[in-house]
């Protein structure tokens, strides 16, 4: 029932498209997209079944998303897409740290070619080809119109042509502001609208500390604290050492003991020593994007934090993971892990861990908040 009414009110605020209305504009045209299922193989899936604008464009049903056969079912979790349009194209940074790019492997250079992913992958939506694609789009009058209006009379005559001027509407819409609105508490405390509780303010201190925690070393962008484009994410990979989810490999028949390669899997990397890497998330509505971890493997936002603080404490009760009762499980690939990153502060004792929690609360788009309530 919460997520009919939240859909409801995003339906009347623009988020989501109104039946009625055809696709006037670019960005029009790729919200229409972005919610069409006649993309899927068996039109039942579109970009909006796994990045749900209801649920900061991420996927709260499980740890993967099912794909439009029913069946499939992947082994990463599907991360928000919200705030998407700030990440910089992959590149290798003069220092040799690579950075940027879509997915967690960074294997999409942009927005458009993110978009033109899903689609074609049979775990996902399942299309066969390019040319399957946009056979749906010229079946449909509404968007043969569109297409001819903003990209030429014979777009979808080509289907590498159709197929690029799809991806290329999905993009424009993704760049909107319906993904990346700065209208959190943290921002309207940055523009003196709003102030922080005692707690919040204390999870703000310690997360922008240069000596009590580590937060900002890769979950900071600008050099300023008070940066009001703040995406909370600096780009780069890292291994953290998240243990495997064996739950989600027993649902997806995947081998427990398989290692995901993480930016090693992507094309362009070719040094070993990227195994294991992901790229680091932006925080911005991460209170109500969960699962979390690139394989969903951990639910609750303070799980997180916990499973940081592992590797600064030496008490036994603080290495367990309060979701399954066990220890946190080992790093698949330990011989590439950021301990520089992951051990440079101090234990935190439960009063700071919740005063963390609280300030990523803040982070929460304001047409999000009335997800923290539940």
């Amino acid at each position: 029932m919460r997520r009919l009414f939240l859909t409801a009110l995003l339906t009347l605020s623009g988020l989501c498209p109104a039946a009625a209305q055809g696709p006037d504009s670019l960005v029009d045209l790729g919200r229409a997209l972005f919610f069409e299922t006649a993309l899927s193989a068996n039109r039942t899936q579109s970009c909006a079944s796994c990045h749900m604008p209801e649920a900061g464009f991420s996927d709260p049903r499980g740890a993967a998303s099912p794909g439009d056969d029913g069946i499939s079912l992947g082994d990463r979790n599907a991360p928000s897409i919200g705030y998407a349009v700030l990440t910089p194209d992959f590149h290798r940074r003069e220092d040799g740290r690579y950075a940027g790019g879509q997915f967690w492997d960074g294997r999409a250079g942009g927005l458009a070619a993110q978009a033109g992913m899903p689609p074609l992958n049979p775990a996902e939506m399942g299309m066969p080809d390019e040319a399957a694609v946009v056979a749906r789009l010229r079946a449909d009058p509404d968007y043969v119109s569109a297409f001819a209006r903003l990209f030429g009379a014979d777009v979808l005559e080509d289907a590498e042509t159709g197929y690029r001027a799809m991806t290329e509407a999905l993009a424009a819409y993704e760049a909107g502001p319906d993904f990346a609105s700065f209208d959190s508490r943290y921002d309207r405390y940055l523009r003196g609208e709003a102030e922080l509780t005692r707690e919040e303010e204390l999870g703000r201190i310690l997360f922008f500390s240069q000596q009590f925690t580590n937060c900002n070393q890769c979950h900071q962008l600008g050099r300023s604290e008070m940066d009001p484009r703040e995406t909370f994410t600096s780009y780069e990979y890292h291994n953290i050492g998240t243990p495997r989810n064996t739950r989600l490999r027993g649902l997806n028949g995947i081998a427990p003991d398989l290692v995901d390669e993480g930016l090693f899997a992507n094309p362009l990397v070719a040094d070993p020593a990227e195994r294991g890497k992901f790229k680091t998330p932006s925080l911005r509505n991460v209170a109500v994007t969960g699962p979390y971890m690139h394989n969903g493997v951990f639910e609750d936002l303070r799980t997180v934090v916990l499973f940081y603080n592992r590797y600064n404490t030496r008490d036994p009760d603080r290495l367990i993971n309060p979701e399954t009762g066990a220890p946190f499980g080992p790093a698949p690939v330990p011989e590439t892990l950021s301990m520089t990153e992951l051990t440079s502060g101090p234990a935190l004792d439960d009063q700071r861990i919740d005063a963390i929690v609280a300030f990523l609360r803040t982070l929460t788009d304001a047409r999000y908040e009335p997800l923290l309530e539940d």
